[in-house]
């Protein structure tokens, strides 16, 4: 089986899983006990915590250990819009894209549905991008956050998050970054990208699913979203994943250090298959933008397609048959059967959308394999078309 599908999940690294062992095993403490072994669980926990402010150059005070992106997303939406309305009861809107993960789109509307607040959604181009000028005739007086992707799950796109979030922080509102898929493939420096809030999940990067990390800038007002003990300054309660934070810091340091060669080597495989693909296959079309016309405007490891004319789901089983784990969009979206909320909003019709497939490549994929990919496809798909016709 050749597993392409890295943008849903990542296997576990090694090096990750060493790092954990002593904090399953001997080192169990709570960190909150105040004994020798909690002492020592505390200080694994705020070293974790130091690694990932390193990588994203804040303060580790700065750091919020959650229980992956989601919970991330949904305490930088809801808690900041509530904790900056908690302050000003005027700041009752907030701002995304139409291409956001469900994590923050269902955020933003459950605030419009059950605390009163405004949602403005922005519209995207057909590259999926959003575009500055229209962020800023978004944004009101009351607008309490703003929350925009670094890169799309499904379509690899990657926004302009410094120049979105200047516009934002020049009208004095907090602007939030889903980093979940960015992480491993892009700079993480929130400074650089002067962002308030930005959302982590570690099994992107090879650590355990259930780990994760916001990102919140000292100051930014924040209404937790659960009550309980005074875990994570009070922004986060919960007993301490001390092993999943360790986990977390180390696959994100090992993501760091290796991303320079790795978005080389994998960019040039992505184009290899893409343009694989556009040539092979009559009539498929590339989702989101073109990196070869705009170098940067993709995940490095990311290639979309929709094949209208077929059924997507035919096509993954199809290709699974022949040893090709792919996946037809976001896995959270998996079992819909609805299109994309993203590719509609890209301009797509709904019955082209629902033709989509993603690969998501390994860092270790070869030009070989994707040669073989390419094979697949072309047959897959045509097999389909001239069943049809």
């Amino acid at each position: 089986m050749l597993y392409l599908d890295h943008a849903a999940t990542s296997p576990v690294r090694r090096e990750v899983l060493e790092a954990m062992w002593p904090y399953l095993t001997d080192e169990f403490g709570n960190a909150s006990s105040t004994h020798e072994l909690g002492r020592r669980a505390q200080a694994g926990l705020e070293q974790a915590r130091a690694g990932i402010a390193a990588v994203l150059n804040c303060r580790p005070a700065e750091v919020v250990l959650t229980s992956g992106g989601t919970e991330a997303d949904n305490l930088a939406v809801k808690g900041i819009a509530l904790g900056r309305r908690d302050r000003d009861p005027a700041l009752r809107h907030v701002v995304t894209s139409a291409v956001e993960h469900r994590a923050v789109l269902d955020s933003a509307r459950d605030l419009a549905r059950w605390d009163g607040f405004a949602h403005t959604e922005l519209g995207v181009g057909p590259d999926g991008l959003v575009d500055p000028a229209e962020l800023a005739g978004a944004v009101r007086p009351s607008t309490a956050v703003v929350s925009v992707m670094h890169a799309n799950n499904e379509t690899g796109a990657v926004q302009a998050v410094a120049e979105l979030a200047a516009v934002a922080r020049a009208r004095q509102v907090p602007f939030h970054t889903d980093a979940v898929q960015a992480a491993g493939s892009l700079e993480l420096d929130v400074q650089a990208l002067d962002v308030a809030a930005l959302s982590l999940a570690g099994h992107k990067l090879g650590a355990p699913k259930g780990t994760g990390a916001l990102y919140l800038r000292r100051g930014t007002p924040l209404r937790p979203l659960l009550s309980g003990g005074g875990h994570e300054r009070g922004r986060r309660p919960g007993t301490s994943d001390v092993a999943g934070a360790v986990g977390l810091a180390t696959a994100l340091r090992l993501a760091a250090e290796e991303r320079p060669d790795r978005t080389r080597r994998l960019g040039a495989v992505r184009d290899r298959l893409i343009g694989g693909i556009l040539a092979a296959v009559p009539g498929a079309l590339l989702t989101g933008p073109d990196p070869r016309e705009h170098p940067g405007s993709r995940l490095p490891g990311h290639a979309s397609f929709c094949f209208p004319g077929v059924n997507g789901e035919t096509v993954l089983v199809d290709l699974e048959a022949r040893g090709l784990l792919v996946s037809s969009g976001s896995a959270c979206s998996a079992g819909r059967t609805e299109p994309s909320h993203v590719l509609t909003a890209m301009g797509l019709p709904p019955e082209v959308a629902t033709t989509a497939v993603r690969f998501s490549l390994a860092p270790g994929t070869t030009a070989e394999q994707v040669d073989d990919v390419v094979a697949a496809v072309r047959e897959v798909v045509g097999r389909l078309l001239g069943a049809r016709g």
